[in-house]
């Protein structure tokens, strides 16, 4: 080795070696002077802000009443409505806690020169008719057999939706009669 190699060499190991020893010395435990985290001894955990919102995650259902239908992200009689509603598709990405739904694409038996593709989005925790959104996409099949975008049909995505808020209610009135 040459001389210059060890003396870079020496030098960035004690360079290492101060930089580790440096960041291990940042916080002393009980240093009041470094005492400015926002959660210490006196935090109030039950008023704490979370990513799971005012009650926190709960997977065995609510104690509180609410128009949820359950500890899912969005409404859960939505969530369940949109898979039931374009159960006949095959399903690509489905997130509880997002509400998103996308389809793979899909061919009616009746003309399999054309296929369909469903995207769901489930906007919030309420049931409400502005509550889901979907994006419908429509391909068909050119003489050269390439898939091609095509246009949807008017309505046929107010009409997705309107099927699942049908059947969401539906779904709400059985869970609200069954109690």
């Amino acid at each position: 080795m040459t001389p210059i190699f060890t003396t870079m060499t020496r030098l960035g190991m004690v360079i290492m070696a101060a930089s580790v020893l440096a960041t291990g010395c940042s916080y002393t435990p009980g240093d009041p002077r470094q005492n400015n985290r926002e959660e210490d001894e006196y935090t109030d955990y039950a008023n704490r802000k979370t990513i799971f919102g005012d009650g926190g995650i709960n997977l065995f259902g609510t104690e509180k009443k609410d128009e949820s239908g359950g500890a899912l992200g969005v409404n859960s009689f939505l969530w369940r409505a949109s898979l039931e509603t374009i159960s006949f598709m095959p399903i690509n990405t489905a997130d509880a806690f997002g509400g998103v739904i996308i389809t793979d694409w899909y061919s009616p038996p009746e003309s399999p020169s054309e296929r369909f593709k469903l995207n769901v989005y489930i906007l919030g925790r309420t049931l409400r008719a502005d509550g889901v959104k979907v994006s419908v996409f429509r391909q068909l099949r050119d003489r050269s057999g390439n898939w091609v975008d095509a246009t949807v049909p008017d309505g046929t995505a107010p009409k997705v939706e309107d099927s699942i808020l049908t059947k969401a209610r539906m779904l709400r009135h059985q869970t609200l009669t069954a109690q």
